[in-house]
């Protein structure tokens, strides 16, 4: 008979992995997101871990989830405990690849504002490989494999640095023939607006602070990709709400004219985090 018991189990580290998401998050959508799971898959292990220590974490209402206060206690520590295993990873990570660099970027930055720079970046640095991944929210700097991410108004996480790019300032845009037509925001009426999927809602805004009243804000087409939309601008299919860090090449050329001066700020300045 061995004389050394059985140590007990602990909870799976996945289901505190998702539990920790769901509570920081508070929802099991935004983990699911987070942890490219599905809410389901979180609500599962949630159980899991609720069925291991025997008590419930969250409180289930008739209008959602809010984390109890057992859970609500071990919140602070968990999140301590992950910060710390992704700094650990990082760690591991350039001791394994010491001469690579990964930038995280919203598709539009991406495309074209980060591209017309990478060579200058490579010219720079010639002995880092560096790789761009577009993905439409920020990732954790502390937990994910990325030394930079450059979004527009990013929510940092305490540890991480951060420094502004660019003011988004935002306004109508057009190809140099169509904007001769347009004498006045209320002259919009007769032309298609085209909509980026990402700020879906901004024509609406400029519309307001303009005071251009009559015009269908949600009418035109919409691009998933904001680059086919300055595409389309630039060929006089529409008036594009353009992103002043994202349009400054088309700007310079002139392939791309401001229809009127007024401009909103909208989405926050353009970041880069590290």
């Amino acid at each position: 008979m061995s004389i050394v018991p059985p140590r007990p189990k602990g909870p799976p580290l996945n289901a505190l992995r998702a539990f920790e998401a769901a509570a920081r998050l508070e929802s099991f959508s935004l983990a699911s997101r987070e942890l490219n799971v599905t809410p389901g898959a979180v609500a599962q292990q949630v159980k899991t871990l609720e069925a291991w220590l025997g008590r419930d974490l969250f409180d289930r209402l008739p209008q959602g989830l809010r984390l109890n206060e057992c859970g609500r206690s071990a919140l602070p520590s968990l999140i301590n405990a992950f910060d710390a295993l992704g700094s650990a990873v990082h760690d591991l990570r350039k001791a394994g690849e010491p001469a690579s660099f990964r930038i995280a970027a919203l598709p539009s930055v991406a495309q074209l504002w980060l591209a017309p720079r990478l060579p200058a970046l490579r010219s720079a640095y010639p002995d880092l490989t560096i790789s761009v991944i577009a993905m439409e929210q920020p990732p954790n700097l502390i937990r994910e494999p990325f030394d930079l991410a450059v979004f527009f108004g990013q929510e940092l996480a305490d540890g991480i640095a951060d420094t502004v790019l660019a003011e988004a300032e935002r306004f109508p845009v057009c190809s140099p023939g169509l904007a001769e037509r347009l004498a006045c925001p209320e002259d919009l009426k007769g032309w298609t607006l085209l909509h980026d999927a990402t700020w879906r809602g901004d024509w609406a805004k400029w519309l307001n602070f303009a005071s251009a009243s009559g015009i269908d804000a949600a009418m035109g087409p919409v691009f998933s990709l904001y680059s086919l939309a300055v595409e389309e601008a630039k060929q006089g299919a529409g008036v594009l709400l353009g992103n002043q860090p994202l349009i400054e090449a088309e700007l310079r050329c002139g392939a791309l004219v401001k229809a009127f001066e007024r401009s909103i700020n909208s989405g926050g300045a353009l970041t880069a985090a590290f």
